[in-house]
C-alpha cells in the first residue's frame, strides 16, 4: 500500500513538474505563434481569410481554393502557459531575402542560384539577377503553418512563373517626341526586347510587386518588394547587341542634335516676327492716335478744328528757318 502511495505521489509531482516546467513559453519579439489543441488550430469562430483585405487581390475562381480559416495569433510577449495536449507553433515575422534565382527544393538549380533564365519574345535567352524581400504574414498564418507544405517553396514559383510570362510578353511603352505629342519611330524600329527591358527595369519591378499581392492570401507569405537588379544577354549575341545599341545610340544622338538645330531655327524665327511686329505697331500706333484726336476735334466743332491746325502752323513755324507766305497785293 505504501508502495502504490508512493508511486502515485510520485507520479503526481512528475506531472507538475512536467506541466510547470513545459508549460510556460514566451513569444519572441519578432515572432508570433499558433497554439493547437490535440493538433487542431485555436480558430476565430466563423471567420475566413476572405474576410479580410489581404484576399482582394485573389481572382474570383481562386477565392474559394485558398479560403483558409482564421487562427487566434499569439503576440509578441509572455510567459504565456500551455498544457501537455497543447503545442505551440512559432513562426518569425522579420522580412528576409532571397535571391530571385534560388530554388530552396534545389540549391545547386540556376546556377547555385544566381542566374534565372528566361526566353524573350525574340526567342533570346537571358539571365536575370536579383531578390526578393518577403516576411511572413501574421494575417494568414494558417496558410503558412498548416495549407501549404513548403510556403516558401510555392511562392519562388509562383513568382519564377509570373516573372517569366513578364518576359516573354513584354513590350516596352511607346516613347514620345519633346513636345509628348506623338511617338517616336526611330526608338519602336530598334525592338531588341533585352533593351526594352533595361530601360523599363522600375516598371517590371513594379508590375511583379503588383501581380505578387496575392501571395499572402495563397501561402501566407508577403512580397515586401522584388530588385531585379541585372539582364543580361547570352554571350553568343553580346557583342552583336553591343553593335546595334553602338548604332542606335548614335542615330539617336543625330536625330537629337536635328531637333536642336530645328527648334533653334523655330525659335530665331518666332522672334524675328514678333520684333517686325512690334515695329509695324510702334509705327501705325502715332497714326491711330491722330485719327483718334481728330475725330474727337471734329466732334467738338469747326472752331476747335481751326484753333487745332493754328496750334500745329506755329509750330511749324517755331522749328522753320525759312517760311514762304502768300501775299495778297490787292
Amino acid at each position: 500500500m505504501a508502495l502504490f502511495l508512493g508511486c502515485c505521489v510520485g507520479l503526481l509531482a512528475w506531472l507538475v513538474l512536467r506541466v510547470v516546467l513545459t508549460g510556460f513559453y514566451t513569444v519572441d519579439q519578432n515572432e508570433r505563434a499558433v497554439k493547437t489543441r490535440f493538433g487542431r488550430a485555436e480558430r476565430i469562430e466563423g471567420a475566413t481569410t476572405l474576410d479580410d483585405p489581404i484576399s482582394a487581390d485573389l481572382r474570383p475562381e481562386e477565392r474559394e481554393r485558398y479560403r483558409y480559416p482564421q487562427v487566434r495569433v499569439i503576440p509578441a510577449g509572455g510567459p504565456y502557459f500551455k498544457w501537455p495536449w497543447e503545442e505551440v507553433h512559432k513562426v518569425t515575422v522579420a522580412t528576409q531575402t532571397i535571391s530571385m534565382a534560388a530554388d530552396p527544393e534545389q540549391p545547386s538549380a540556376n546556377r547555385q542560384g544566381a542566374i534565372l533564365e528566361a526566353v524573350t519574345k525574340d526567342q533570346l535567352n537571358t539571365g536575370l539577377s536579383g531578390q526578393i524581400r518577403y516576411r511572413v504574414s501574421d494575417r494568414n498564418l494558417y496558410a503558412y503553418l498548416f495549407g501549404v507544405k513548403y510556403p516558401i517553396v510555392h511562392v519562388m514559383g509562383y513568382f519564377v512563373s509570373v516573372l517569366r510570362e513578364r518576359i516573354a510578353n513584354f513590350e516596352a511603352p511607346p516613347g514620345e517626341v519633346a513636345d509628348g505629342t506623338e511617338p517616336t519611330a526611330h526608338g519602336a524600329a530598334i525592338g531588341v526586347s533585352i533593351n526594352d527591358l533595361r530601360k523599363n527595369l522600375r516598371d517590371l519591378n513594379e508590375h511583379m510587386d503588383r501581380e505578387c499581392r496575392s501571395s499572402a492570401a495563397r501561402y501566407g507569405i508577403t512580397l515586401d518588394a522584388s530588385l531585379i537588379t541585372g539582364i543580361d544577354p547570352p554571350h553568343e549575341v553580346e557583342s552583336a547587341l553591343a553593335a546595334i545599341n553602338t548604332a542606335y545610340n548614335q542615330v539617336s544622338s543625330d536625330i537629337s542634335l536635328a531637333h536642336a538645330g530645328a527648334d533653334q531655327k523655330l525659335v530665331q524665327s518666332r522672334r524675328a516676327v514678333e520684333i517686325e511686329t512690334l515695329r509695324a505697331q510702334a509705327e501705325v500706333e502715332p497714326i491711330r492716335a491722330l485719327a483718334r484726336q481728330l475725330t474727337d476735334l471734329r466732334r467738338s466743332g469747326q472752331p476747335a478744328v481751326e484753333a487745332y491746325v493754328r496750334n500745329v502752323r506755329l509750330s511749324l513755324f517755331s522749328r522753320a528757318r525759312r517760311a514762304f507766305v502768300e501775299v495778297d497785293h490787292e
